[in-house]
């Protein structure tokens, strides 16, 4: 039997809910293994293949989704015709509030979101799809090895056509700045903790804000493309923006802030979208 392996094969960019944490954006790299017997053409699998196949199979389950544990204590979830309604307590106190089309949603029956348990879903799918030749497909789902600051946020871009106007899908991100040419670790601490397990959300999203079990919310709602979503959040596990909360304002919000905390100095932010990209925003005095 052959092995054939692709690492990095793609950056899974999703949220996931947690009973603590909330509702908490995340990035796994992917790689791959097919074991097998060689084909006609000498190979267990054509690599052109694994990028096609493989590649658009695993995006299409869990990448720029809201992934749910169904069983996790407090939780409800209801489908109707082609939307879902999830809703959490924890001890009585609501956390979350959610609606969205069905296809922005990932169950997995478990009690919270482990990668091991995503690893084992996305193999038995993908099993299902490989030729006669290819006995077994092993996945290895991994954080990035980030040694400095970085954050997980999650967001929604309502204008975007593509997944990302899904309202709760997100990224753990590292963050880079530079204070006068020079890189700065408490200015990257910093960012850190501005948003640490945050919703970054749009000023203009919020539909409403209430009062409820003595906690104060905001609930974001628009329409888009694929349909109606919505989701409300504790206020204080949101940031807000008075613009859209693309990677590139993101940046630019950012250096912004920063500009505040380093009113004297030069300022480059380069803050990143998931593994490998993101985008760059600077002050220069």
């Amino acid at each position: 039997m052959s092995t054939l392996f692709v690492d990095l094969l793609t950056v899974i960019d999703f949220c996931y809910f947690d009973r603590q944490r909330g509702v908490i954006g995340e990035s796994w790299i992917v790689d791959v293994k097919l074991f097998g017997e060689l084909n006609d053409e000498g190979m267990v699998f054509d690599f052109g293949h694994v990028k096609k196949q493989i590649k658009q199979a695993i995006d299409s389950g869990i990448d720029h989704k809201l992934v749910v544990p169904v069983q996790a204590e407090g939780l409800s979830i209801v489908e109707k015709d082609d939307e879902i309604f999830i809703e959490h307590h924890h001890n009585g106190v609501l956390t979350l509030k959610y609606q969205s089309p069905r296809e922005a949603v990932y169950l997995i029956e478990s009690k919270d979101v482990q990668i091991k348990t995503v690893e084992r879903m996305l193999e038995e799918y993908l099993n299902t799809l490989m030729p006669s030749n290819v006995k077994r497909v092993e996945i290895k789902l991994r954080c990035e090895d980030i040694p400095t600051d970085f954050y997980h946020y999650a967001h929604g871009l309502k204008k975007h056509l593509g997944d990302c106007q899904r309202i709760a899908h997100g990224h753990r991100s590292k963050i880079e700045v530079n204070i006068d040419q020079k890189r700065n670790s408490d200015a990257e601490n910093l960012v850190a903790t501005w948003f640490h397990d945050i919703y970054i959300g749009t000023q203009e999203d919020i539909k409403s804000t209430f009062e409820q079990d003595g906690q104060s919310f905001y609930e974001f709602a628009y329409e888009a493309e694929q349909g109606f979503f919505s989701i409300c959040l504790n206020q204080n596990r949101c940031h807000l923006m008075q613009t859209d909360t693309t990677v590139e304002l993101i940046a630019q919000h950012l250096c912004d802030l920063l500009g505040e905390q380093y009113p004297n100095d030069d300022i480059l932010v380069k803050a990143f979208e998931g593994v490998q990209k993101g985008a760059i925003s600077q002050i220069i005095r």
